[in-house]
């Protein structure tokens, strides 16, 4: 559908009728260009505001008509208008009419309020499509597939009699687009549903509309939103037809103009200055497009975006569903994606055209040396006057920015300026032109790396291995540097449920050094990180230091302990069951390898080796059996193995043996 924003000072006197309406009031404005999801399942039109600063949206699929402020921020939601569809305010926009095609009727909708005040009849006409207000004259276009009309009321009369299908007047497929002038002497109508491009041009008096121009236009076909110029001598259509001619003279609809970047047209608004606001749904580069009077270049083109997680296409613009505000200031638009999810975008400066502006400095540079970075500013609006361009640099010194120069562009638009830094690191020039009455401003950037001093820095005790629980210090090493003297120091310890954290951070002694105290309980990855200066670079270095598992082994069952040779045994009866108990540190999965070994001709030997799971509180006790027989010695041990024992969060490590003796 098509929608033009209406403001004027008459009054209308509009008699109730009423239908249910539920509503919802928050509030919001809008100060800059934004993209806001509008939580709606459809959109059918589009209308602006500009006493109340609201725009109204309807949604047929949920049969309500969406308030929102400037911003997109629903404000209002105005339910019970089953499959509304087209909007038209008043010209004081007290009034908001709605098409509500399900029960075949308009309603009149206090904008202050937000509730229904009438509900009109049509006298026969079904299905009401699109609307278009001239004075107190409401038009409707109406119509099943195949059988589409147009259709008057007078607001101001009492009881306001619909006015149906004006002699002469052409049959269209179905319900046509309408738009009416400014001025409200003229009505233009175009078929949305057929190939065959006809559009027709009426004459208005009252509620009486005499057929001026009825043509095939050779081009546009399925119109989706037409609009007047400001003195109603063109007509703007928007169509699916790609390359269709879009301006075209209302007297004769003679074409006038081509604007190349409305292929795929969906929508199209003129502003009360004559902007033209058109646009386009590809599937790639959907975009609306801002044309000057009489323009065929665009001034401002605004890309819709790409929303969808499912599609490669860009989001589209809904049909008909281009607005401005009425004082020609904002542009509106709604686009959909892939998913079907409705976003509303405001744009507050469509009539500026944004100039394209580059700035090139050198990649790297060496530090206190001179440097030059240009870059060029160019408008498809001619600026009237040599441009001015204002530079400012940030640094590691200077990171609120400071200024380096004020430029002036030449003719061709190219510029160049030239600085010697005297801060290494990252030097982020910002080039800016504040704009003017044709030209939004613009602001661009570029980096360049200069150079800085190689930094020293070491942490000591790489890849050493502590027992379990040592309280080790490390010291990390900083050598010399321009300013800056902190050093942190990080600990990484191994395992998932563990985050790396800042052990400390401070700055170095007299001697460099930087010193921390860690008490180990795990493999840990080290890191003392240097962050840099204005000549020094920034480093880091990074050590792993190793922790052996804490693992031991008790004996229990037995009758006695005693010396043989240079070893503690433990007495078990042959038939007592001997009891091993494991302790070890936890860790989520860990299992220990219990070993054991059994001595035969002057030596040990392996008999079993076993990996049992570890206990939650780190113990597990095992009950290997009874000895059966006398005169035997054993040990065992347990030991953990990296990964093999389900986890390397600890270095290996074997329990002391434990030696035991069977007895009758």
């Amino acid at each position: 559908m098509r929608r033009r924003a209406l403001s004027s000072a008459t009054a209308l006197a509009v008699l109730a009728g009423s239908a249910a309406l539920t509503v919802a009031v928050s509030g919001g404005t809008a100060v800059a260009d934004s993209a806001k999801a509008l939580g709606v399942k459809s959109v059918g039109d589009i209308a602006v505001d500009g006493v109340h600063r609201r725009v109204y949206l309807s949604d047929p699929q949920s049969g309500a008509i969406v308030v929102t402020d400037y911003a997109g921020t629903q404000v209002r939601r105005i339910s019970g208008l089953d499959g509304v569809h087209g909007l038209a305010l008043s010209p004081d926009s007290s009034r908001l009419y709605a098409a509500v095609t399900g029960t075949d009727t308009v309603a009149a909708i206090d904008t202050a309020a937000g509730t229904e005040v009438a509900s009109y009849r049509l006298g026969g006409a079904d299905a009401p499509l699109d609307l278009a207000v001239a004075g107190s004259v409401l038009w409707f276009s109406y119509g099943p597939s195949g059988d589409g009309a147009l259709g008057s009321l007078d607001t101001a009369q009492e009881t306001p009699e619909p006015v149906l299908d004006p002699p002469g007047s052409y049959s269209f497929y179905g319900a046509p687009v309408i738009a009416v002038s400014p001025d409200g002497t003229e009505l233009a109508a175009g078929d949305p549903n057929t190939s065959s491009g006809v559009a027709a041009v009426y004459d208005l008096s009252g509620t009486t509309a005499t057929e001026r121009v009825v043509k095939d236009l050779h081009g546009p076909s399925f119109y989706r939103q037409l609009a007047f110029s400001p003195d109603g001598s063109e007509l703007f259509v928007a169509s699916a037809h790609a390359g269709a001619a879009s301006a075209y003279a209302a007297r004769d609809l003679t074409p006038v103009r081509d604007y190349p970047e409305a292929g795929f047209g969906s929508a199209v608004a003129v502003s009360r200055t004559g902007a033209v606001a058109e646009g386009s749904s590809p599937l790639y580069d959907s975009a609306v497009n801002v044309y000057r009077p009489g323009g065929t270049v665009p001034v401002r083109t605004y890309a819709l975006g790409r929303t969808s997680t499912i599609s490669s296409g860009d989001d589209t613009l809904v049909g008909g569903t281009v607005a401005w505000t009425p004082d020609g200031s904002t542009l509106f638009a709604v686009s959909d994606n892939y998913e079907g999810a409705f976003r509303f975008h405001a744009y507050t400066d469509p009539n500026r055209t944004l100039p394209a502006l580059t700035v090139k400095a050198p990649s790297t540079a060496t530090r206190a040396k001179p440097l030059t970075v240009s870059g060029r500013i160019t408008s498809v609006i001619p600026f009237g006057a040599p441009v001015r361009l204002t530079v400012t640099k940030t640094d590691l010194d200077h990171p609120d920015g400071r200024a380096v120069a004020t430029v002036t562009a030449k003719a061709d638009g190219s510029y160049t300026f030239g600085d010697t830094p005297a801060v290494g690191g990252k030097v982020t020039y910002k080039v800016a032109y504040a704009g003017d009455t044709d030209h939004a401003a613009v602001t661009r950037t570029d980096a360049v790396e200069v150079s800085r001093s190689s930094t020293s820095l070491t942490l000591n005790k790489n890849k050493n291995v502590y027992e379990y629980g040592s309280d080790v210090t490390f010291t990390a090493h900083l050598g010399s540097t321009y300013k800056n003297r902190t050093v942190a120091v990080y600990a990484d310890p191994y395992g998932s449920d563990k985050p790396k954290k800042l052990v400390r951070s401070g700055k170095v002694n007299s001697s460099g050094n930087l010193s921390v105290t860690l008490d180990l309980t795990r493999d840990v990855t080290l890191s003392a990180v240097f962050t840099g200066d204005a000549r020094s670079k920034p480093k880091t270095v990074t050590n792993t230091v190793y922790t052996r598992a804490r693992s031991s082994v008790a004996l229990s069952n037995h009758y006695k302990s005693g010396t043989i040779g240079s070893h503690t045994y433990y007495y078990f009866h042959k038939n007592s069951t001997v009891y091993e108990t494991t302790s070890m540190n936890y860790y989520k999965g860990r299992k220990f390898r219990l070993d054991l070994q059994v001595y035969a001709n002057g030596s040990w030997h392996a008999t079993d080796s076993q990996y049992i799971k570890l206990g939650t509180s780190g113990k597990t006790k095992v009950n290997m059996g009874a000895v059966g027989s006398a005169g035997y010695k054993f040990r065992m041990r347990a030991a953990y193995i990296n990964n093999t024992s389900g986890d390397n969060v600890n270095t290996a490590k074997y329990s002391t043996w434990k030696y035991l003796y069977s007895t009758n």
